[in-house]
C-alpha cells in the first residue's frame, strides 16, 4: 500500500527531514551542553546548532560531502549532532541500514529527556529500516515511537506503511482508522486506506475512501489514479481511461502523469489484442481488464 513512494518521494524525504529539523530545539540544549563540556569548541566560538543546520541542508543536495563534513565537524566538538547529520546524509545517500542503525544509537542521548525528540528519531529509523526492507524492524521502531508520543498521527500513518509492506492490510487499515479518529481531515490517510482496501478486493470501501480523499484534496492526481486502477481491476477499462487521461491533464510531467501513460498504453495493448476475438468466438477472459500500474498497494522501495 506504499506505491505512492513511487509518486511523491521528494514529499516523503521532505517529511523525513523536517522531522530531523525540529530536533533542533533539542540540539539547542544538546549544542550548548556540548560546547560546555568542550572549552576548545567554546573558546573558537562553534554554534553547534548553526552548524546543524548548515549540514542538514548540504545533506539534502549533497550528501556524500554533508557527511564528510559531519566527520570534520565531530572532531571539532559536534558530538551526538555531528553523528546526527551523518546518519540523514547516509539516509540521503541510499544507505539506508547504515541511517537506520546510526538514528537508532541517538535516541539514548537526543531523546533521554525529550519523548517528542526521541519519537522523531525512532520515527526516522522506522523509515530508514522500511527503505532497507525491514518491515518488522521498521514497525517495532514506530510503536516504539508511538509509546512516547500516542497522539501523533503521522506515526500511525508511517506504521501502516510497515504493516502493509508486510502485506498485514487490516492491521495498516486500524492504524489508519486511528489516524483518521484523530485527524479526520487527513487526505493522504483516506488515500492509503484506500490502497490498502484495493489489495483486500474491497473495492466498494476503497472507492468511498477515495472520494473522501478527494473531497478533502480536490484534483490529487494520486487519489485519481488509484480511483482509475479500480475501475480497470472491476473491468470498466473505458471509465479507467478517463481518470489516467485526467492524471495527465492536471499533472503533467509527473511521476503520476508517466504511471498513467503507462497504464494507457497497457489498456490500448489489451483492447487491441481483444479486437479480433469480438464476437461469439470471444474467449472466456475477453472482459478481464489489464493489470494496472500504481495506486497505493505496493512500494517501489520510499
Amino acid at each position: 500500500m506504499t506505491q505512492r513512494n513511487a509518486y511523491v518521494p521528494a514529499k516523503v524525504l521532505a517529511k523525513a527531514f523536517a522531522a530531523g529539523l525540529a530536533l533542533l530545539t533539542a540540539g539547542t540544549v544538546a549544542g550548548t551542553a556540548a560546547a560546555a563540556s568542550d572549552p576548545a569548541a567554546a573558546s573558537r566560538g562553534i554554534d553547534h546548532n548553526r552548524e546543524l543546520q548548515a549540514c542538514l541542508t548540504l545533506a539534502e543536495r549533497k550528501p556524500s560531502e554533508a557527511f564528510e563534513s559531519a566527520l570534520t565537524w565531530q572532531d571539532r566538538g559536534g558530538g551526538d549532532l555531528a553523528r546526527l547529520c551523518q546518519a540523514l546524509a547516509l539516509f540521503h545517500k541510499g544507505d539506508f541500514k547504515a541511517a537506520g542503525a546510526r538514528l537508532e544509537e541517538l535516541v539514548p542521548a537526543l531523546g533521554k529527556d525529550d519523548p517528542k525528540a526521541a519519537a522523531s528519531l525512532l520515527g526516522r529509523a522506522g523509515w530508514a529500516w522500511l527503505r532497507a526492507g525491514d518491515d518488522a524492524r521498521a514497525e517495532r521502531l514506530y510503536s516504539q515511537a508511538l509509546e512516547r508520543q500516542p497522539n501523533d498521527v503521522d506515526l500511525y500513518i508511517d506504521r501502516a506503511f510497515a504493516r502493509g509492506e508486510a502485506e498485514r492490510y487490516w492491521d495498516a487499515i486500524a492504524d489508519l482508522d486511528t489516524a483518521l479518529a484523530k485527524d479526520p481531515k487527513r487526505a493522504d490517510a483516506y488515500l492509503y486506506r484506500a490502497g490498502a482496501h484495493k489489495a483486500l478486493a474491497n473495492d466498494r470501501q476503497a472507492i468511498a475512501d477515495i472520494d473522501q480523499a478527494l473531497q478533502l484534496k480536490p484534483n490529487d492526481p494520486d487519489a485519481i489514479l488509484l480511483r482509475g486502477n479500480i475501475k480497470a481491476q472491476v473491468g470498466n477499462v473505458a471509465a479507467a481511461k478517463d481518470d489516467w487521461q485526467l492524471v495527465q491533464r492536471l499533472a503533467p510531467d509527473t511521476s503520476a502523469a508517466r504511471t498513467a501513460q503507462i497504464n494507457l498504453d497497457r489498456a490500448a495493448k489489451y483492447q487491441a489484442a481483444q479486437a479480433p476475438k469480438a464476437g461469439p468466438k470471444a474467449g472466456p477472459n475477453a472482459d478481464k481488464a489489464p493489470d494496472a500500474k500504481g495506486g497505493t498497494d505496493k512500494p517501489a522501495k520510499p
